[in-house]
């Protein structure tokens, strides 16, 4: 079954992009252990949205944005739809490529703009291996990332541990402020990615499609039940038993990381002048915890922006696929979704503003994604037996509700001045 594991830990490095370090790091430097809960919250519903879109990804063959794009027959609706995933892909790009900017600029140097373009023509070479290679090696590079990322965000917390009191205080659900509340919806744009349900379904898909028997398993064992099981030669059962061990490790090393990000910024970074910015918490870090701890730090940010700006093109791509239809040339499409981020990058906009204000964007394209998910996924002329349980759908629709309700009192915050 191990052999079976993987997409997830692929579709997982979408929530530990850059956009997470922003959003948390801020949130821990600005008010301390108060936003624990939205981490931790976040992180539990991403399990369940998560295993919904691989099961549909792994039962029907198919990804959502295909799913979607067969069952809305009007047009002008499936354009519209693609815009408006579209738009979320791009925010997603520009927190991710703006991340690796960083990153280089603190590692080496390199001018924001340089930075920006050696991030997406690496994320290109990456994309190509999984294009030409297929899904396999690009999962093996994807996670070789994630060790990375998991190592440079987390030991710092090991070096300087949080205050248990003030951990389990910020387990408590509450909120300061305005800015406090637009931090929330930023850590839980940063935290349940729409793109990231759109590719898990994707790379679900592709990793299991019929042809490819999985190292490892044994068919001749399994009664064949489905028509897609013929190709395949693996019982859905049994890889949807793997893929619920696949999306529980996953969420655990992302809410893990992120949940250590925000510590961090607690436990060393509140109070401290600068910490509003990437560039400010590395110099923090590096002036109490030392070069080492702050390297650790940046090395981790850029293998953030590396891994996750790769994800989020393949998202993209499969966005326009699977709704308009399309093929787009994957050099041509990696260039379009680049240049928003390398526009902010040459004006010199404030790289960390830009990080958390496209997480809140990201927040408000969650209910787009989700809501048709879960209203697919429960479907018996879908998912057949595997339609989802009346206590899963309630599940779903309680994430969906939470998550718009708290878009609409930022916008009702920020239209008000309050």
């Amino acid at each position: 079954m191990a052999w079976l594991i993987g997409p997830a830990l692929v579709a997982g490095v979408a929530y530990l992009d850059p956009g997470n370090v922003a959003s948390n790091m801020t949130a821990g430097a600005q008010y301390g252990y108060l936003l624990v809960w939205v981490v931790v919250l976040g992180n539990v519903m991403a399990w369940l949205i998560q295993y919904l879109s691989a099961k549909l990804g792994v039962v029907t063959g198919k990804s959502l944005p295909e799913v979607l794009g067969e069952r809305l027959g009007n047009r002008w609706g499936r354009r519209a739809y693609w815009l408006q995933a579209e738009l979320v892909a791009m925010a997603t790009d520009l927190a991710e490529v703006i991340g690796g900017a960083v990153a280089l600029n603190l590692l080496f140097g390199v001018p924001l703009l340089w930075g920006g373009l050696i991030t997406g023509g690496v994320s290109l070479v990456l994309l190509v291996i999984q294009s030409r290679r297929g899904a396999r090696p690009f999962e093996f590079v994807i996670v070789g990332l994630l060790v990375i990322i998991t190592v440079g965000f987390s030991v710092g917390v090991f070096v300087a541990p949080p205050d248990p009191a003030g951990l389990l205080s910020g387990l408590v659900p509450r909120f300061a402020d305005a800015n406090s509340v637009l931090l929330a919806a930023s850590i839980l744009g940063a935290t349940i990615m729409p793109h990231a349900i759109y590719a898990h379904s994707a790379l679900s898909r592709d990793r299991f499609a019929p042809g490819r028997r999985p190292a490892g398993g044994d068919p001749g064992r399994h009664e064949v039940e489905e028509p897609i099981e013929v190709g395949r030669g693996i019982p859905t059962r049994l890889l949807l038993r793997a893929t619920r061990w696949d999306v529980s490790i996953a969420m655990l090393i992302a809410g893990s990381v992120n949940l250590c990000i925000l510590l961090l910024a607690a436990a060393n970074l509140a109070g401290v002048e600068g910490t509003d910015s990437l560039e400010g918490a590395y110099a923090a870090l590096q002036a109490s915890l030392g070069p080492v701890i702050a390297t650790l730090f940046a090395v981790g940010l850029l293998a953030s922006g590396l891994a996750s700006t790769s994800v989020g093109a393949y998202a993209g791509a499969e966005i326009m696929h699977g709704l308009l239809r399309i093929r787009f040339p994957l050099l041509a499409r990696r260039l379009i979704t680049l240049v928003p981020a390398l526009v902010i990058l040459a004006l010199g906009f404030d790289p960390t503003v830009s990080l958390v204000l496209s997480q809140v964007v990201l927040s408000f394209g969650i209910p787009f994604a989700l809501v048709p998910l879960v209203a697919v996924t429960r479907k018996k002329d879908v998912l057949g037996g595997f339609a989802n349980h009346w206590a899963t759908t309630t599940a779903g629709i309680a994430a969906s509700v939470f998550l718009i309700t708290l878009n609409g009192v930022l916008l009702y915050l920020v239209f008000t001045g309050a």
